[in-house]
C-alpha cells in the first residue's frame, strides 16, 4: 500500500513538471548506465510500439555508438521496458507486481508514462501511440531532434548516458487529432520523392510517419496532386499501420478515395444528380480498401476542389452525406458513428452550413481558415456541444488567390498562436490539421503547431519566445539557441508582412525610406545569421543552412532586388544615372537568387535536389509563372541623365514636451503625424475581469495588443471599461484621422457588425468601429487586400481643439481584435506600406 501511495504522489507531481530531465550525462549512485540495459519488448505488442523500441535502438547507437539488444523477456540486469497497457504482457505483469498504478493509464487517449528505478526504465502507453510518444520522449532527452533526417539535424555524441532513479514523467495529449497535410506538393517536393524514392511510395511514406510520430503528431492527409496514397502503392496503408498514423483524405476527397482515382477509374461526370450510382460505387471501393485507422471525409465539393454548381442546394449535400453514411455502415458493419468522420465546412460548404445544412451529430465538423492563417468560423459560447466536436483545418501554404505562397516559411508563430488559442477557447479541439505544403521548409511552424496542439494550456503569448530559444537549442546546442531564436523569429516576422510571391517594386515606399529600411534590417539579419554559421560546428552546417541561413538569404536578396527595380524606376524618372547601376544590382540579385537555390540543391551531396525548385519571381497573377522573370528595369544613355537630386524631406519636427512625463508619450512630426506602437500604452485600464496582453512580436512591425480572456462578452465604452490610453502632443489642431491597424482576424462569430472596437481622444464620445464588417463573402476584393497586405485599416475622424497634450483611447467591445499599430493623419502623411515610423519620445 505504501508503494501504491507514493507512486501516485510522485506520479501527480510529474504530471506538472513533465519536462523534468530523467536522462543525464554523468554516473552517480542514484543512476544507472544507459548502455548496458536491454531493450524488452513483447513481439505481441502493437506495430507502433515495436517501431518505437526499433527507433530507440537506433537512436542510442547514434548517440554513443552502442547497439542495445532487444529482448522479449526482462533480465536481472539494466533494462528499459516498453509496452502498451493494452497489450504487452511486460506491462501488465509490471502493474500485476504494483510497479506501475493502472490508474495513470486507464481509459487515457495516448498518454504515457515514464517512470524509472535502480535499473529499470519503464516506457508504459495507455495504447499504441502514448507508448511511442513515452519512447520519443526519451529519444528527445536523448538529444535526436525529430528532425535528424528531414533537416540534417546532427545528433551529440556521447560515450556515455546514463537513467536518473526514481523519476516519473505522464503525459497526454489535449487535443484528440493532431497531423499535417502534404498539399501543392508540385513541383518542389514531386520531384524531389521521384528522385529519391521513385515517387510517393512506401519508402516516402515511411519517413513521413517517423517524423509524425517523434513530433507526436497521429494524423496525415497525403499528398493529393495527381497521386493516390491507396492506389499508388499497396503498401502505403501497410506502413501507416506500422506507425500508427491515423489517415484521411483531404477536404474535397470523400469515403477515402484520391481525387485523382476519379480520373483514373471513373466514369462519367463528378456530379451526384446525375450520377449518383456510379459515384456510390466509387466510394464504397475506397471505404472497403481503408482497412486502417482512419478518419473518413464525408460531403462533396466540385471536380477539382471546385465549388459545386451554383445552384447547389444543401438538401441535396444533406443527402449525399446520408449516402456515404449509408455505404459507410455497410462496409463497417457498424452503425455510422462508430466510424470517426469528418465534415470540412470549407469555401463555399461553410454558406451552405450557415443557411441551415443539418450534419449528424457525430460527424466533427471541420472549420477552416481562409487559406491565408485567418480561421473563419468558431462555435460561440454556450452553443450545444456535438458529439463529433469542432476541428480546425489551417494552412501554412496555399495554391489560390490572391496569390500561391508555397516557396518558404511565412508563417509567424505568434500569429500562428493567436487564431489557434481562439480555437482552443471556443472549443475546436477535435481535430487540428495544417496544410504544409512541401513539409520542407516548414520545419519551425510544423514543429510548433503540433506541440501546441498536444497541450494548449501549456504556452501563451509570453512564452513564445523561450519555445522558439528551446526549439533552436534542440537542433543547434545551447551557445548560440538564443542569437538563433531571434533570428528565426524575426525572418518569419519579415516574410509574413507579405508574402515573397506577393513583393513587387511598389510594396514598399520610398518614403520615410520604407524600402531602405527594410533591405537595410534583412541585410542586417543576415549578418548577424552569417556570423553565426561562421561559429558553429562543420556537422550542424547542412541544417543551419536549411533552417535559418538559406530563408534569410534568399529573402534578403528578394527584397533587395525589388528595392533596386524600385530606385530604377525613380531614377529613371528623374533622369538620373544612377538608374543603370540599380538595373546592374536587380540583374546580380536575379542571378544571386539562382545560386542561392543552387547552393540548397547541393547541401548533403544532393540531398535536398528539387526541394526549392518552386518559382517566385514573375507572378502576373494569383498562379505561380512556369518560369521566372527579372523585374523589368531600363537604362539611360550617358547623354540623357540629369543628374536631378531626389527630392528632400521636410524638416522634421518635434512639439515641446514638458520633461517629467511618466510612461510612453508620443508626438507630431512633420509628413508622419503620429505614429504609435500598439503594445507602448501609456496606461492600460483593465476591468470587468478583462486584461489587456500583450502579444510579443505579433504583427508586421512590433508587437501587438489584444483582450483576455478571448470568449469575453461584448463591452460598451464607456467609464472605466476596458480600454488602453496614449499620450501624445501635437503641433496642429483641427480635423485629424485615426487609422487603426489590426490584425486580419475575420467575423469567426458571424456578428451582424464585425468584430468591433471604439477610438476616442480625450473627453469625445468613442467611435465605434467594425473592422471586418465588410466580409460578408469572405473571397471578395476587400479580403484579397486584408490577407495580401496582412492588416486590415479602418479610419475614423476626429477634431482637436487645442494643440499640445492629448490623450487617445482604444476601448475593447469585441474580443478577438488584435490591435498592431495607430496612426493619426493631420492631412499630410505621406503613402508607405508599413505606416510612418514610430514617433514615440524617448527621454
Amino acid at each position: 500500500m505504501k508503494r501504491t501511495i507514493s507512486f501516485l504522489i510522485i506520479s501527480l507531481l510529474a504530471i506538472c513538471c513533465d519536462a523534468q530531465s530523467i536522462i543525464v550525462d554523468n554516473a552517480s549512485k542514484t543512476a544507472f548506465a544507459l548502455t548496458r540495459a536491454v531493450i524488452c519488448v513483447d513481439p505481441d505488442d502493437g506495430q507502433p510500439v515495436l517501431q518505437s523500441a526499433s527507433c530507440l535502438q537506433q537512436d542510442i547507437e547514434m548517440v554513443t555508438g552502442v547497439k542495445l539488444p532487444i529482448s522479449a523477456t526482462i533480465p536481472d540486469g539494466p533494462a528499459i521496458i516498453i509496452g502498451s497497457n493494452e497489450r504487452s504482457k511486460l506491462v501488465r505483469a509490471l502493474t500485476a507486481a504494483g510497479n506501475i498504478h493502472p490508474i495513470s493509464l486507464k481509459n487515457q487517449w495516448e498518454g504515457y508514462l515514464i517512470q524509472s528505478t535502480a535499473n529499470r526504465l519503464i516506457i508504459a502507453g495507455s495504447d499504441n501511440r502514448g507508448t511511442a510518444y513515452g519512447v520519443f520522449e526519451i529519444s528527445r532527452q536523448l538529444g535526436v531532434s525529430p528532425w535528424y533526417w528531414w533537416a540534417d539535424v546532427p545528433v551529440k555524441k556521447r560515450t556515455q548516458l546514463f537513467v536518473k532513479q526514481h523519476i516519473t514523467i505522464s503525459d497526454a495529449p489535449k487535443v484528440k487529432y493532431r497531423g499535417i497535410f502534404i498539399n501543392d506538393e508540385a513541383p518542389a517536393l514531386a520531384n524531389w520523392s521521384k528522385e529519391k524514392f521513385g515517387g510517393f511510395n512506401h519508402r516516402f511514406y515511411e519517413k513521413v510517419f517517423e517524423l509524425i510520430l517523434r513530433l507526436k503528431g497521429n494524423y496525415l492527409w497525403p499528398a493529393m496532386w495527381g497521386n493516390a496514397f491507396y492506389d499508388d502503392d499497396s503498401l502505403n496503408i501497410r506502413m501507416a499501420e506500422k506507425y500508427g498514423i491515423v489517415m484521411g483524405t483531404s477536404h474535397h476527397e470523400p469515403l477515402m478515395r484520391a481525387h485523382d482515382e476519379w480520373r483514373r477509374y471513373g466514369t462519367g461526370p463528378w456530379n451526384y444528380d446525375s450520377n449518383a450510382v456510379k459515384l456510390k460505387a466509387f466510394w464504397r471501393t475506397g471505404l472497403q480498401r481503408a482497412t486502417n485507422e482512419k478518419i473518413v471525409t464525408v460531403g462533396m465539393r466540385g471536380d477539382g476542389d471546385e465549388p459545386m454548381s451554383r445552384e447547389t442546394a444543401t438538401a441535396l449535400l444533406e443527402r449525399i452525406v446520408a449516402d456515404q453514411r449509408k455505404i459507410i455502415s455497410d462496409v463497417t458493419g457498424k452503425p455510422a458513428s462508430e466510424t470517426p468522420q469528418l465534415w470540412a465546412l470549407y469555401k463555399e460548404v461553410q454558406d451552405y452550413y450557415d443557411k441551415g445544412m443539418s450534419v449528424p451529430d457525430d460527424v466533427t465538423l471541420l472549420l477552416c481558415d481562409d487559406n491565408w492563417g485567418n480561421i473563419r468560423k468558431l462555435p460561440k459560447p454556450g452553443e450545444r456541444s456535438r458529439q463529433g466536436g469542432y476541428g480546425i483545418y489551417y494552412h501554412f501554404d496555399y495554391v489560390g488567390a490572391p496569390r500561391n505562397y508555397k516557396w518558404l516559411n511565412t508563417n509567424s508563430i505568434a500569429r500562428v498562436w493567436e487564431q489557434m488559442h481562439l480555437a482552443w477557447e471556443f472549443n475546436a479541439r477535435q481535430i487540428w490539421i495544417v496544410n504544409v505544403g512541401d513539409i520542407k521548409p516548414m520545419e519551425f511552424p510544423i514543429s510548433f503547431f503540433l506541440d501546441y496542439a498536444w497541450n494548449p494550456e501549456k504556452t501563451g503569448p509570453g512564452d513564445l519566445q523561450q519555445y522558439t530559444g528551446q526549439w533552436a537549442a534542440a537542433q543547434f546546442g545551447t551557445p548560440y539557441a538564443k542569437d538563433i531564436a531571434a533570428i528565426i523569429a524575426t525572418y518569419t516576422k519579415f516574410n509574413a508582412r507579405r508574402k515573397p510571391e506577393l513583393l513587387d517594386a511598389n510594396t514598399y515606399r520610398l518614403n520615410y525610406d520604407e524600402w531602405g529600411t527594410v533591405v537595410k534590417d534583412y541585410n542586417e539579419l543576415l549578418k548577424k545569421a552569417s556570423a553565426i554559421d561562421s561559429l558553429l560546428p562543420a556537422a550542424y552546417k547542412d541544417a543551419y543552412f536549411q533552417l535559418v541561413l538559406h530563408p534569410v538569404k534568399a529573402c534578403a536578396n528578394l527584397n533587395e532586388m525589388y528595392y533596386y527595380a524600385a530606385l530604377n524606376k525613380e531614377a529613371i524618372k528623374n533622369k538620373q544615372l544612377m538608374a543603370n547601376t540599380y538595373a546592374d544590382r536587380v540583374k546580380a540579385c536575379y542571378l544571386e537568387d539562382s545560386l542561392i537555390t543552387a547552393a540548397y540543391h547541393q547541401l548533403n551531396n544532393g540531398k535536398w535536389n528539387h526541394m526549392m525548385d518552386q518559382t517566385h519571381i514573375g507572378y502576373t497573377n494569383w498562379q505561380q509563372p512556369p518560369v521566372q522573370k527579372m523585374p523589368a528595369v531600363k537604362y539611360l544613355p550617358a547623354d540623357s541623365a540629369e543628374e536631378r537630386k531626389a527630392p528632400g524631406m521636410h524638416k522634421l519636427m518635434r512639439a515641446e514636451i514638458p520633461g517629467g512625463v511618466a510612461g510612453n508619450v508620443f508626438y507630431q512630426e512633420e509628413e508622419k503625424g503620429v505614429s504609435i506602437a500598439a503594445d507602448h500604452f501609456t496606461r492600460a485600464i483593465h476591468s470587468n475581469g478583462i486584461t489587456w496582453t500583450i502579444l510579443p512580436d505579433h504583427g508586421r512591425t512590433g508587437s501587438a495588443i489584444t483582450p483576455f480572456p478571448v470568449t469575453a462578452k461584448e463591452q460598451q465604452p464607456v467609464g472605466n471599461a476596458p480600454h488602453v490610453e496614449y499620450d501624445f502632443y501635437t503641433y496642429s489642431k483641427g480635423e485629424v484621422t485615426i487609422n487603426a491597424y489590426s490584425s486580419p482576424t475575420l467575423n469567426f462569430h458571424s456578428n451582424k457588425n464585425g468584430l468591433q472596437y471604439a477610438v476616442s481622444i480625450d473627453d469625445e464620445a468613442p467611435q465605434i468601429i467594425s473592422i471586418n464588417k465588410e466580409d460578408a463573402i469572405t473571397y471578395t476584393s476587400i479580403w484579397n487586400k486584408w490577407v495580401a497586405d496582412n492588416i486590415i485599416i479602418q479610419s475614423s475622424k476626429h477634431t482637436l481643439s487645442t494643440t499640445g497634450k492629448h490623450t487617445l483611447k482604444y476601448w475593447m467591445v469585441n474580443s478577438g481584435v488584435v490591435l498592431q499599430q495607430l496612426v493619426l493623419d493631420f492631412g499630410d502623411l505621406k503613402e508607405s506600406y508599413l505606416g510612418p515610423p514610430e514617433t514615440i519620445f524617448k527621454k
